[in-house]
């Protein structure tokens, strides 16, 4: 099938057809900070938008200590002498562009699109501004053992399934991404991401390794589309420092790629495997909205009941 007709997915489409928001922040307002004993400041619904004024607005300033030790993939402190970083643009191998629209710089620091979250700083992101993600959703067709598909039996739809991790910093089910390192091609990060957290590539001797991207090559250089492109509501965003990904769909339609790959949990991941794919999944961030469009894009079974697309 074509995949040309997602062009309309565009993200700033997707937020307006539901509650901005409610769809951009509740996870990005978790307290206490993901890791700490942080409390952010509570934002009232109502007072999330930038445009809305609050004089008394007071939120905590959180930058973690792993994040000040000054690794490699972190930004030095803003009032660092040596640090003159350029906003709303590629910088060096560092790339500051959002991919949704230009954000606002306030006295030198970069203002959360989405709004107030009660704490600035970077908490436990390296970037002051968009910290680039990329999240590969590498699905196939659930099958019996004579490999014909398994349909829903309320709906009658094929059931579709992904790889899945589960996180070891907080226990959550979610796909095996990852962030964008400086000047890597986000293919790149997909297919990197998914060896290290879903086949446990870093662990394996050259031989395996190498049959390993053998493999993955083949999955990756294969049709795909892009499920997502923008801001994520993840539990780690901040007044100045936020998440924004690329997630991307690779569908094995015969599953004779998959069923050869060893799934093995590596880096990040506590447990790794195949998950049916229902309604009722529970993920990290705003991954099942990921998983929903996927479904939609290869019309495989979601829901029981069709209700309204955006529920409150």
């Amino acid at each position: 099938f074509s995949f040309s007709s997602l062009s309309h997915l565009h993200p700033v489409n997707m937020l307006n057809s539901c509650n901005v928001k409610k769809f951009c922040h509740s996870k990005a307002l978790t307290s206490p900070y993901p890791g700490s004993h942080i409390e952010r400041s509570q934002v009232p619904a109502d007072k999330v938008g930038w445009l809305v004024e609050w004089k008394d607005y007071n939120p905590v300033e959180y930058t973690a200590r792993s994040v000040l030790a000054g690794p490699v993939w972190a930004d030095p402190q803003i009032n660092d002498k040596s640090f003159s970083p350029k906003f709303n643009e590629r910088d060096g191998e560092v790339e500051r562009k959002s991919l949704n629209s230009l954000y606002v710089v306030e006295n030198g620091r970069p203002r959360n699109p989405a709004g107030r979250t009660g704490l600035t700083g970077r908490g436990l992101l390296g970037r002051w501004g968009p910290n680039h993600a990329a999240d590969p959703v590498v699905t196939r067709w659930k099958r019996d053992e004579s490999g014909n598909k398994i349909a829903h039996p309320v709906t009658g739809k094929n059931i579709l399934q992904f790889v899945a991790i589960k996180r070891r910093d907080c226990g959550e089910w979610a796909i095996p991404g990852g962030m964008v390192d400086p000047g890597e091609k986000i293919s790149a990060t997909l297919k990197r991401e998914f060896g290290e957290e879903a086949l446990n590539s870093l662990q394996k001797s050259p031989e395996e390794k190498a049959e390993l991207e053998k493999q993955l090559q083949q999955l990756f250089s294969q049709e795909h589309f892009v499920v997502y492109r923008g801001y994520v509501d993840d539990p780690r965003n901040t007044d100045n420092a936020w998440i924004e990904t690329e997630a991307v769909n690779y569908h094995d339609e015969t599953g004779e790629t998959m069923d050869n790959l060893p799934l093995e949990a590596g880096d990040d991941a506590g447990v790794v495997k195949w998950v049916d794919i229902s309604e009722e999944l529970k993920l990290y961030a705003n991954h099942s909205y990921f998983i929903k469009l996927v479904t939609e894009k290869l019309g495989a079974h979601w829901s029981e009941n069709p209700g309204p697309e955006c529920q409150e």
